[in-house]
């Protein structure tokens, strides 16, 4: 009994596993089929394609308007640029197997390697919370701010750099004329929409069914003049219904994913040395490299000047102390040999 039990626990397993994967790739942007993760397994040259546009997308997502684009679309670039992408991506983030950037830039090769990756996008952090966010249908009314303050103290300082060669005050004075511009055009930008936004709460006042609110949105007001854009509406919903589905799907049954990617693991080889990825310098910084060696060199120097002038003074401190000492030594042996005058010596017998 025991034995059949084992037997019928593993045929389910193996039979919900699909289910797993399917639901895995229906919340993913691109998702390829249960059996392209099936060949990917062992590293069949076939998945390649769709796990690269698949990790494409999940670094790189579409903007979250309901837009759909085509391999060939200017939005998809082609399988080369995916590739060289896909390899700066996840080197940028500390992906840590150097199998990955060692892969053709054809795109044809390497889906155990991709599935890996992908595994450890999962394991980092919230992926699929985040691009289901990406992908949210917004139906109320959201108006961006530009705090400049809370922008300017999200991180350090930028460093100090020094120009390399001559400056041209013109050409300073017309990039900040330019940003100037931009920014009123930014600030104009922004005030026209809350106007037109306010006209249109105003204007629907007293229309919506929900009294909390008491006006329609601009989603809601396009309904009423567009029904072609309200089936559209409707099937961005219906999708992201399904998207969410399959999220709640996945999340059940996540940890028969992870115990397939345990034997994804047991079949790849190992890498013989660890990965080292040394730090890219660029080109044009040459200059800044030189004088931060000049300045590093300075301050060597500095230090060892201090050090020795402390060594040396150290040295003739010891050599006083050591002078004293002996002295001391000297008047103890002395004070030791000399006889002792006693009152009764200066009596003559």
């Amino acid at each position: 009994m025991g034995r059949r039990r084992c037997r019928g626990d593993r045929r389910n397993a193996v039979g919900a596993l699909p289910e797993a994967i399917a639901a895995l790739s229906q919340t993913l942007p691109a998702g390829p089929s249960p059996e392209i993760f099936r060949r990917a397994k062992f590293d069949r040259p076939e998945a390649a394609p769709a796990l690269w546009q698949l990790v494409f997308r999940v670094l790189l997502p579409l903007p979250a308007d309901g837009a759909s684009a085509s391999p060939g679309s200017p939005a998809s670039p082609a399988l080369e640029a995916q590739v060289r992408l896909v390899k700066s991506a996840l080197r940028s983030q500390g992906y840590p197997r150097q199998a990955l950037a060692q892969l053709p830039e054809d795109g044809s090769q390497g889906s155990r390697e991709l599935l890996l990756a992908l595994a450890w996008l999962l394991a980092r952090g919230p992926l699929l919370e985040q691009l289901l966010a990406q992908t949210h249908v917004r139906l109320g009314d959201e108006i961006p701010l530009c705090e400049c303050e809370a922008l300017a103290s999200l991180g350090p300082p930028a460093p100090r750099r020094e120009a390399d060669g001559p400056v041209d005050i013109r050409h300073l004075q017309w990039l900040m004329g330019k940003l100037r511009f931009q920014w009123r055009n930014l600030s104009t930008s922004q005030q026209e929409q809350c106007a037109l936004l306010g006209k249109i709460h105003s204007y629907t006042r007293g229309c919506h069914s929900d009294h909390s609110l008491g006006h329609l949105s601009v989603a809601e007001t396009k309904l009423l003049r567009d029904p072609e854009g309200g089936r559209q509406l409707l099937r961005r919903l219906e999708s992201e219904n399904v998207r969410l589905e399959a999220a709640l799907a996945w999340r059940r049954q996540e940890l028969l994913f992870w115990r397939w990617m345990d034997t994804v693991l047991d079949i790849c080889p190992l890498e013989t040395s660890p990965p080292t990825f040394p730090p890219r310098t660029p080109a044009s910084g040459g200059g800044e490299l030189e004088l931060v060696a000049r300045e590093l060199q300075a301050v060597h120097e500095e230090l060892q000047g201090a050090a020795e002038s402390r060594r040396a003074a150290w040295e003739a401190r010891m050599t006083a102390r050591a002078v004293k000492l002996g002295l001391c030594r000297c008047r103890r042996r002395e004070s030791s040999a000399a006889p002792s005058w006693t009152p009764s010596c200066l009596i003559c017998p």
